[in-house]
């Protein structure tokens, strides 16, 4: 159905600034028209048994494994991250769909010993009922994986606003779903602003629950208005990394995990490392490494399959990244490699900057507290394990950290004492599984998690069922005595 407001916005390749389509832009009334067919259809969707609406979903995973390649091609078009990782984002909502499925036949309750005789007593999930979906371009299919597939196995239906730069990989998921039988109405997307159509979600009446990744801004502010609405929200908001490299690591791989922790999607991934914590006695020696790799990288459009590193989303992102360079070198940080926007061969077309190295970084400078979205990495120098929990510890996100070392006292003592939600030990801060929760503590999120059984939390709610057949009125904790 077209927007009631006839305007559109164009939607731009981040690598070669061509202009690919228009996306039309929504209004509060298409907001209010999407909520009214999300509830038509979740009245009978809630009663329909959920192995049958698992059906579906192993019906849109076996569409997206066909149709993975050009879903990827599209995805890189837009968004611009690699073709490589274009396929493993859709290799996720893959593995997504087959998991949420299989929880059609699972979604455990419990069944428990009643206190009185003759009395039976269990707990069950229910739909929470229409469910607002607000996702971003950096994984414009993987995240809204995570966050439909759930809603829709427990009974739920949802509006969907994805990011504007990724409407048209939205669209592509969304008719997979038309494809794979589920009825109309069950998913209803709306493209638009945050201002228009992310607001008219979190102030509407008829949805009662919001599911948000992006930005802790953006984050805070939908807590606050939907906590006074007394509305469910699930918040995911970003994070500062980091990977930590002990005197006894394997620097080769230490090395390899940075590389793709920090340079991957172009450091556009709230996983991304864009801190690096390393004992002073390997410190020059990694730096070195690191220095090596980082020149080999390939800049390019991400179709190109030599390729390594892709454009940023678009030139504000790319002006911001630029910017907060600059305040490092004006914090006292000492640069290695990069630093700048990358304009040769080409790439001026695009939205690239070169991969940056800092080292010499000190905990509070604001590269080294600052979420920067982007291919910047700092070099934090310690003296022991300890510091460096510490310094992990200090800034105000905690979704992923990881350690390097062959300790395996060190390694538990890390897995510990790290406070971020997400912890790997010989791997970089990325790489999460689909079957394990996805989320962080402090300014990360809000103790919600998306992926894993943790994920059915979010789109559901407990009810308690006492089944009494003894005939007889009988009072918990007073005939029991």
């Amino acid at each position: 159905m077209e927007s009631a407001s006839g305007k559109f916005i164009p939607n731009v390749n981040p690598a070669t600034g061509e202009v690919l389509g228009e996306v039309t832009q929504s209004t509060k009334e298409d907001v209010d028209r999407a909520v009214e067919a999300a509830k038509q259809a979740q009245k009978s969707w809630r009663l329909v048994p959920a192995p049958d609406r698992a059906k579906i979903l192993y019906k849109v995973a076996r569409l997206l494994e066909e149709r993975k390649e050009e879903l990827a091609r599209t995805l890189t078009t837009e968004m611009g991250k690699v073709i490589e990782e274009a396929r493993g984002e859709v290799q996720e909502a893959i593995d997504m769909a087959y998991y949420m499925a299989g929880e059609g036949r699972r979604m455990f309750g419990d069944t428990v010993p009643s206190e009185l005789r003759n009395k039976f007593a269990m707990s069950v999930r229910v739909p929470v009922g229409i469910a607002g979906l607000i996702t971003p371009w950096n994984f414009p299919i993987a995240i809204v994986s995570w966050k439909s597939l759930p809603a829709l196995v427990t009974g739920n239906a949802v509006v969907w606003k994805p990011a504007s730069e990724t409407p048209f990989i939205a669209a592509e998921f969304v008719k997979i779903y038309e494809e794979a039988g589920l009825p109309k109405g069950l998913v209803n997307l709306v493209y638009g602003s945050g201002s228009v159509v992310g607001n008219a979600m979190v102030e509407h009446p008829g949805i009662d629950l919001i599911s948000f990744t992006g930005s802790n801004e953006v984050g805070r502010l939908i807590n606050e208005r939907a906590g006074g609405l007394l509305k469910r929200t699930s918040l995911e908001m970003g994070g500062k990394n980091a990977v930590t490299v002990l005197e006894d690591a394997d620097l080769d791989l230490a090395v390899n995990g940075i590389i793709w922790s920090a340079y991957g999607t172009s450091g556009q991934r709230c996983t991304a490392c864009s801190r690096i914590i390393v004992h002073e006695a390997v410190k020059e020696e990694l730096e070195r490494k690191l220095v090596e790799r980082i020149a080999k990288l390939k800049l390019g459009n991400g179709l190109d399959e030599t390729v390594d590193v892709g454009p940023v989303i678009n030139r504000a992102a790319l002006e911001k990244i630029d910017e907060y360079v600059k305040i490092g070198i004006e914090e006292g940080a000492r640069l290695l490699i990069g630093g700048k926007i990358a304009t040769e061969n080409g790439l001026d077309k695009g939205n690239f900057y070169e991969p940056t190295l800092f080292t010499d970084v000190k905990p509070n400078m604001r590269i080294a507290q600052e979420e920067i979205f982007g291919p910047v990495a700092s070099i934090i120098p310690v003296k022991s394990l300890e510091e460096a929990i510490e310094v992990n510890n200090s800034v105000e996100f905690g979704l992923s950290s990881a350690i390097f070392t062959r300790d395996v006292n060190r390694a538990f003592q890390a897995m510990r004492d790290l406070d971020t939600g997400i912890v790997y030990v010989n791997a970089g801060t990325t790489g999460a599984e689909i079957h394990l929760p996805f989320g962080g503590t402090k300014g990360t999120g809000n103790g919600h998690r998306d992926s894993g059984v943790a994920a059915l939390d979010v789109f559901t709610e407990w009810k308690s069922i006492y089944v009494d057949y003894s005939g007889k009125l009988q009072r918990a904790q007073i005939d029991n005595n």
